[in-house]
């Protein structure tokens, strides 16, 4: 599927829909304590959206089983919610949610600290939300997506953190994902031009250990391969004439 560019109508829906993924995030943020299960802020997650007049976009895509993925410490992505899974103080959760609006897509990814955090988990959490704003500064019509992708990769390693490559960011629009892939790494001048109406969900996933890393037996849920702590932060971003525009922010 060649990259398909928006119309303004368009980004006009994405951004509707991205801003019912940020209300949505924020709500589960209010909601991260020890003591409440994975499933609880699952089902928070699903009331909100559906309240906002959308749905949630990764219920039943490739049989994933619920609205939101919820991913524990050395889990990276696509962990299933489970009412045993009970957060714990020094937990880090990554909150992966997307919704669909009047068909089009929004996708948005944050990862907090559950109570009192390592110094260490802190310190990941804020390389990674800084590499995603690294990449999305050269995510502007002209540049090679590799820009975005060389400056993720730069500022992670920079800090200390290796960088996932098994799974990447997309375009996203109509569906989920879209042309072109988005690598969190690679070379500058590499990769598609980047052209206004592109809209992309730009994602970096950053390990505390190894870039390696293991599906568990669910077929979903993937982990470090070393058991070290892992942190994903994403936003869906516009390509336009001049600065990026950020679509899942409040």
């Amino acid at each position: 599927m060649a990259t398909q560019l928006k119309t303004q109508k368009e980004i006009a829906l994405m951004r509707e829909a991205g801003r019912i993924v940020a209300v949505t995030l924020q709500e589960l943020r209010e909601n991260v304590r020890p003591g409440v299960s994975t499933a609880a802020l699952d089902a928070i997650a699903e009331r909100t959206v559906l309240a906002l007049g959308a749905l949630p976009a990764f219920k039943g895509y490739n049989g994933f089983p619920a609205s939101t993925c919820l991913s524990l410490n050395d889990e990276i992505v696509h962990g299933i919610p489970n009412p045993a899974r009970v957060l714990e103080e020094g937990d880090v959760l990554s909150i992966d949610f997307g919704a669909i609006y009047q068909g089009y897509y929004g996708d948005s990814a944050t990862t907090i600290g559950v109570g009192e955090i390592s110094s260490e988990a802190k310190k990941l959490l804020a390389a990674t939300e800084a590499a995603l704003y690294e990449g999305i500064k050269r995510a502007r019509a002209g540049n090679h997506l590799g820009e975005v992708s060389n400056a993720i990769q730069t500022h992670a390693e920079k800090e200390g953190f290796s960088v996932v490559r098994q799974y990447v960011g997309h375009g996203i629009g109509r569906h989920m994902h879209e042309e072109p892939q988005v690598p969190n790494f690679g070379p500058r001048n590499k990769g598609a031009i980047l052209k206004a109406g592109m809209v992309l969900a730009i994602e970096p996933m950053l390990n505390t250990g190894t870039e390696n890393t293991v599906l568990r037996p669910d077929n979903w849920t993937v982990v470090t391969a070393d058991g070290g702590l892992s942190a994903h932060f994403e936003h869906t971003v516009a390509i336009t004439p001049g600065d990026p525009e950020i679509l899942t922010r409040l």
